[in-house]
């Protein structure tokens, strides 16, 4: 992969452009928790080969933008993800506007973005997707839109006033309203998935019935047999079939 780089209001991103795009259409990924946006963009390869234009960027102490080590971040966010990992969750849904921006004026790609991303980075796509209409289609994969995760085997600690505030602001499911423009969204989870459960996505879906009463066929919820907390191959057509979909279809 080709791959480039560049730097936004200091947020570090890359990008790889695969040759004779017919199309310039933005896909955004982002990697897991503890991940960078050189692992996102390796995990997306399978969809810039399906013909878009794939950007990951560092997430909000993450990468490049870390303070610390890898363990020490870990460590501090497992002890206590209320008060911890909210605030990732949302500073990164607030950055993305800017990296579409740029994309846009840079990258000269259309206005119909699609953003995914694995467990954490899932989180954050769809989180984004009802801050920005232009994300009109999302791939979560093994990710939740209620930051609660109720069920999770992770001892969830307790929020500060910041990081209550941001869930306050940020949380999906908390915020339907954020999604009446309908974006295409696809939850590509395990169905024994322990550490984020997949029925926050179910819920999600069940409580958008009304809103996507129009277009049911825009939200979805697959659960994989026998999978935990992990991909799976066949998530990763469903989704290149979603953006497809979505994106040029």
């Amino acid at each position: 992969m080709n791959i480039q780089q560049a730097t936004v209001d200091e947020i570090p991103l890359v990008w790889y452009e695969p040759e004779g795009l017919e199309k310039r259409q933005l896909v955004i990924w982002l990697a897991g928790f503890s991940s960078d946006k050189d692992t996102g963009i390796r995990e997306a390869e399978t969809i810039a080969k399906a013909g878009f234009l794939v950007l990951s960027f560092d997430p909000d102490q993450h990468g490049d933008r870390m303070d610390n080590t890898v363990e020490e971040l870990r460590e501090r966010v497992r002890n206590n993800i209320r008060r911890y990992f909210w605030p990732i969750l949302a500073n990164t849904t607030k950055e993305t506007p800017k990296i579409i921006d740029w994309a846009i004026k840079n990258l000269s790609v259309e206005e119909k973005i699609g953003m995914g991303g694995v467990s954490m980075g899932g989180d954050i796509a769809v989180a984004a997707a009802g801050e920005d209409k232009r994300i009109t289609a999302v791939s979560a994969m093994i990710a939740t839109p209620d930051w609660l995760r109720p069920g999770s085997f992770e001892s969830p600690g307790k929020p500060d006033k910041n990081a209550q505030a941001y869930y306050n602001q940020y949380n999906p499911l908390t915020h339907l309203e954020n999604y009446v423009h309908c974006p295409a969204i696809s939850f590509q989870s395990g169905a024994d998935d322990q550490q984020v459960p997949p029925d926050g996505g179910q819920q999600f879906a069940e409580a958008l019935s009304e809103i996507y009463v129009d277009c049911s066929d825009k939200i979805e919820v697959v659960l994989h047999k026998g999978v935990a907390h992990s991909t799976c191959d066949v998530m990763w057509k469903n989704s290149v079939a979603w953006f497809k979909r979505w994106l040029t279809g």
